[in-house]
């Protein structure tokens, strides 16, 4: 048993290990220069390769962004954290009427999406265990939910 733990641990090690030293993509210049034409103002940026979109973490006039852009350089959506209290009228109506209204609210983002259609997702906690995403459009309606992890 314990040869066995002991080549478990150490296969764990490894993959952790090899992981760590895994080489990523750099940050196409066509994706940096597209981010600096949209936001010239951003300060403390810094870039992650999300595989599928490359994302800027960045501060705007004291406030926390992510903005997420494709290989090609084109802009695909912009999240920033917001207080609750900054939640349009329809959206916090719209929370209030659906299923979750008596889940504790943790956190709540602004979404921009390049289509127009934005939203605000607020996180949500019944208690430790269950924990979801609500996702609404500027109108209130709930247009989907999702389980974190």
């Amino acid at each position: 048993m314990k040869k066995i733990l002991a080549a478990l641990v150490t296969a764990g090690l490894l993959i952790m290990g090899t992981a760590s030293f895994a080489q990523f993509r750099k940050i196409p210049s066509v994706v940096t220069d597209a981010f600096k034409a949209k936001y010239p103002n951003a300060n403390a940026v810094e870039w992650k390769d999300k595989l599928r979109v490359f994302q800027a973490d960045f501060e705007m006039k004291d406030d926390d962004y992510q903005a997420r852009f494709n290989s090609k350089g084109e802009w695909q959506e912009t999240e920033k954290n917001i207080e609750q209290d900054k939640l349009p009228a329809e959206v916090s109506d719209g929370f209030a009427k659906s299923k979750f209204s008596e889940w504790e609210i943790k956190e709540v983002s602004y979404i921009e999406k390049k289509d127009g259609s934005d939203l605000y997702r607020i996180l949500v906690r019944k208690n430790d265990i269950e924990k979801k995403y609500l996702f609404f459009d500027k109108s209130g309606k709930l247009t989907r939910n999702s389980i974190t992890l």
